[in-house]
């Protein structure tokens, strides 16, 4: 396999685009990613990260690795001023936005917003459309997720695994006569697609000009109420009778947790020996890269080392504690990957409880690891984050994750002594004890580093601290919402990014070609 982002040294920013400064209280696909575009563009960066794109669900705190699907774009994203631009909705309806706050995402008052300019948009919208046409033609998934969307309506607050039986197990009969049932709903749905597709198209368009590329992000887990799940429950973990997992996904005890991660989605069955289900199980995956892939330049995938191994939790139980690991599909799993869609440009997470057997794995498939500088200051000097114990290009350097604290959040928390706090200073090669600088020193020693890619969460580059943080694992209150108010954005900022970048030749009109 190919390794991915072999190209060039360079650097970008993690940014949600639910993060991102709007007037309509989410980030969006439309003026707000365009304005950010530039933004990076100034700053000498050449990639653009963010979390999962997909339809949020509310009963999951809105995170983007619980969606209703693994395909589908989150309606939310839609940018109601392109959608004017299109003469869909009218002036006054972007004038007569709600107060939103600047600071996070209310999530259920943009739904409400959202929701009556799509359904302004709809009725304005041409259903003969040549584009929209083809759009429900070339988009397989697409009958499966509008149905789902349409009986959720019809089900309020009901999981598909408690719809009557008939509609669960998805009986032929029942699932015809729904089709014509909800056929005006079914359309709407559609149309949200379409308009975030397009939408999405005249974005990486954007991107390209500016020279940033894309890295997406594919959730290893899909959630259990989701249209991914009712659509293909032969491939999952589920009881025939309740729909219900037998065995869930998770972590056990770890850095973030002393309990583990008990996610509770249902499991592929990677063990099954029916060969049929195991060709569905991978050609769902291969689905899932394909759409993916044809979305952005590049892809994280999360919790690579699931594929390896897995953390098998018996459903019944409350924490990660009580699990087996159990053997995943291995390299071979890759290999038809490959062979189905050619070289994969993927950057692989191998964070966590990662054995000489996941390292293997990601090494013989070619792909970059994580190396995350936050979990590099525990008093090992051995330690393999730390930038001077790197004995490969092959890695992403992040200060954090989406998972982490800030850089000032967890250096002014109890989690670091006051002599580890001297040895991050020491290491930066910094004597002052001014704190309000830390950020930037991690961030130099990153940019400095041999990794081939440095990235960095947009509250790092800000000096933010953990009032900032966009989730804490293991708990399922308060998370995903923050955003970055416009006034953050300074050509301050992002000249002494850009300084930064170029002075470590990572900028995109420079730097030094690996290959070389």
């Amino acid at each position: 396999m190919k390794p991915a982002l072999s190209l060039r040294r360079g650097s970008g920013i993690l940014a949600h685009i639910t993060s991102l400064p709007s007037p309509y209280g989410i980030g969006d696909l439309g003026f707000s990613s365009y304005a950010f575009l530039e933004f990076l563009a100034r700053a000498g960066q050449g990639h653009w990260q963010f979390l999962p794109t997909g339809p949020g669900n509310s009963l999951f705190d809105n995170s983007p690795y619980m969606s209703t699907s693994a395909f589908a774009g989150s309606p939310l994203l839609i940018s109601p001023d392109l959608l004017f631009e299109e003469q869909l909705i009218q002036e006054i309806s972007l004038t007569n936005t709600p107060a939103f706050s600047e600071y996070k995402v209310e999530f259920s008052k943009v739904e409400a917003f959202k929701g009556q300019l799509l359904q302004e948009a709809f009725s304005n919208f041409s259903l003969k459309s040549q584009p929209f046409i083809n759009f429900k033609k070339n988009t397989p998934w697409l009958a499966d997720y509008t149905l789902f969307m349409a009986l959720k309506e019809e089900f309020p607050d009901q999981g598909w695994f408690d719809w009557p039986v008939d509609i669960a197990t998805r009986q032929p009969k029942a699932m015809k006569a729904l089709r014509t049932k909800h056929q005006a709903r079914i359309e709407y749905y559609a149309f949200e697609q379409f308009e975030f597709f397009r939408q999405w198209g005249l974005l990486h368009n954007k991107a390209k000009k500016e020279n940033i590329k894309l890295i997406g992000d594919i959730p290893i887990y899909v959630g259990w109420d989701s249209v991914d799940v009712w659509a293909n429950q032969e491939i999952f973990t589920l009881d025939p009778q309740s729909h219900r997992p037998t065995h869930v996904a998770g972590v056990p005890p770890d850095y973030f947790s002393a309990t583990g991660q008990r996610w509770g989605n249902p499991l592929y069955r990677w063990q099954t020996t029916d060969q049929q289900i195991q060709k569905k199980l991978t050609d769902w995956w291969i689905k899932r890269f394909r759409a993916v892939l044809q979305m952005v330049d590049t892809t994280r995938v999360d919790h690579f080392r699931g594929f390896e191994s897995y953390w098998s939790i018996p459903e019944a139980e409350e924490t990660a504690i009580q699990g087996e690991w159990l053997k995943g599909p291995g390299k071979l799993f890759f290999d038809k990957i490959t062979t189905a869609l050619g070289d994969l440009d993927i950057i692989a997470e191998d964070l966590g409880l990662v054995t000489p057997e996941v390292l293997d794995l990601r090494r013989s498939l070619g792909l970059p690891g994580m190396k995350v500088l936050l979990f590099a200051f525990d008093d090992n000097e051995d330690n393999h984050y730390l930038p001077h114990n790197y004995t490969s290009q092959n890695y992403v350097v992040y200060t954090g994750t989406h998972d982490n604290d800030t850089i000032v959040g967890w250096y002014l928390s109890d989690d670091l002594s006051p002599g580890q706090r001297q040895r991050v200073k020491k290491i930066a090669n910094q004597t002052n004890d001014n704190p309000s600088t830390i950020h930037q020193d991690l961030i130099y020693l990153a940019m400095a580093s041999i990794g081939r890619l440095t990235i960095f969460p947009l509250q790092d580059i800000l000096g933010f601290g953990n009032d900032c943080r966009m989730n804490s694992p293991g708990t399922s209150n308060g998370n995903w919402v923050w955003r970055c108010a416009p006034r953050f954005l300074t050509d301050a900022v992002s000249s002494w990014l850009h300084e930064q970048t170029a002075l470590f030749g990572r900028c995109p009109t420079s730097g030094i070609d690996p290959a070389t």
